[in-house]
């Protein structure tokens, strides 16, 4: 079944009208997902950095615990004389079996290493190291590395096993505040890399589901202004068609109804003669002037402005007092019609005389689009809770195509042999002027249905 598809008119001068809604699915894909990415990436630098100065900041109070309570640590900083890596009954070798690490070196304040958990290492003197020198001007350094550290001439002989090192430099200090010397650690903490791997995954998929979540609220926005600037688009440019329309039929009903009533009148006089062909002339010039003044009744409701004070309307006796009117071209069609009202329908926004006229214009078109022996049915329901009537009035006609559906209720289109095409285009506008809708449904060799959806008052 094919549906009535509101367009987007285009603008005058343009090569197609601007989709918002496709424009903001890439651009704000791209840019959320951009977003999230490095506030992801940001946000797990920041955790990992404050886990890492943590872990130096644990390591170094454990420290200075240790240098306080071994004299021989003191002593050696304070003498600056190498020892032995294995020397025995030594506290040095708490360093190097402490958690986690792979290597120790103690220095002093000229960067010679004065003992190290690696025997080659004791006594030597490398270059310049900014990490070693903020530790002996007495600052904190821990810094995180995956996979391989960067290569400094301390690092000889490193193991190479470890996916993930903290490099952390120590500042030792006497106990009158003198700097002694610095310690270095090389470590390779698991306990806090995979706590670090599972928080960052955490964070990705935080970020990830931020970013979505994001994306779609204002993608639900976006498109709903999008759907809102379209339907405006098109009502102001049927508003502009009708306000022509109103304007040009007013001139023309005004300057050719005087004329039509002479006619008529004179039409009538020639029936009351004698002669057939005066009499079959002027049936035809009464049948022509009828028809002329009903396009003229249908011009002038368009320039007749529409009351804006909706009120409460019950539909049940609007309904029925239609289906009346036209019993007659029913019965002489031999059309079965059919009503499915629920016995409590609730009162809808609008004006009586105005809603008769859309409900007689769309039961006016379903019988000229039946012709004989076929079904009119007319149904109410309600939707949405309560809060919306739906009006639909469906025959049994040949339907329409997807061209004729795609234009049925513009200005001046009809598929009628006799009718000017404002019927529908008038009861669209009055319908949505009271802030309901409607919707036309048809398929080829099986009718069509005409959906009002009406606000309850």
């Amino acid at each position: 079944m094919a549906t009535a598809s509101r367009e987007r008119p285009a603008t005058p001068g343009s090569l197609r009208p601007f989709n918002l809604s496709r424009w903001f699915a890439l651009i704000g894909l791209m840019s959320i997902a951009s977003i999230s990415a490095v506030a992801g990436y940001l946000i797990s630098g920041f955790v990992t950095e404050r886990m890492v100065r943590q872990e130096g900041q644990l390591t170094m109070e454990m420290v200075e615990n240790l240098v306080m309570t071994e004299q021989s640590m003191r002593k050696l900083l304070v003498d600056r004389e190498p020892v032995s890596a294995d020397e025995p009954g030594g506290a040095f070798a708490h360093l190097g079996r402490m958690p986690g690490v792979l290597r120790a070196n103690v220095y002093d304040t000229s960067r010679r290493i004065l003992w190290s958990s690696e025997a080659e290492l004791i006594g030597q003197q490398f270059g310049a190291n900014e990490e070693l020198d903020e530790a002996l001007a007495g600052q904190l350094v821990a810094h995180g590395k995956h996979h391989e550290v960067e290569e400094k001439a301390e690092h000889m002989h490193l193991a190479r096993a470890a996916n993930f090192f903290v490099e952390i430099y120590l500042p030792v200090r006497d106990t009158d505040g003198t700097m002694l010397g610095a310690i270095e650690f090389y470590k390779n903490p698991v306990a806090l890399f995979n706590a670090l791997q599972q928080l960052n995954r955490n964070i990705a998929i935080g970020a990830a589901l931020a970013g979505l979540f994001l994306y779609a609220a204002l993608f639900g926005m976006v498109r709903r202004a999008d759907l809102l600037i379209s339907e405006q688009q098109r009502r102001l440019v049927d508003a502009e068609t009708l306000a022509v329309v109103g304007e040009m039929s007013s001139a023309v009903a005004h300057g050719i109804r005087n004329p039509l009533a002479s006619i008529r009148s004179s039409a009538e006089l020639i029936l009351v003669t004698d002669e057939q062909t005066g009499r079959e002339a002027a049936g035809d010039i009464i049948s022509e002037s009828d028809r002329l003044e009903a396009w003229v009744r249908e011009l002038l409701s368009y320039s007749r402005p529409l009351d804006e004070k909706a009120g409460a309307v019950l539909l049940a006796p609007i309904v029925a007092r239609c289906v009346e009117e036209f019993g007659r071209e029913l019965h002489r069609r031999h059309i079965t019609a059919s009503l499915h009202m629920p016995p409590q329908v609730p009162p809808v926004h609008g004006d009586p005389l105005l809603l008769a006229q859309v409900l007689h214009s769309l039961v006016a078109n379903a019988i000229e689009a039946i012709q004989a022996d076929g079904r009119l049915e007319i149904g109410c329901e309600n939707t949405r809770g309560g809060r919306e009537v739906v009006l639909t009035v469906r025959d049994s006609g040949p339907g329409m195509t997807a061209e004729q559906l795609q234009r049925a209720g513009k200005p001046f289109y009809t598929t009628k042999t006799q009718g000017l095409g404002v019927g529908l285009a008038l009861a669209r506008r009055i319908v949505e002027r009271y802030g309901g809708t409607m919707e036309i449904d048809s398929t080829p060799g099986c009718g069509t249905a005409v959906h009002l959806t009406l606000t309850c008052a």
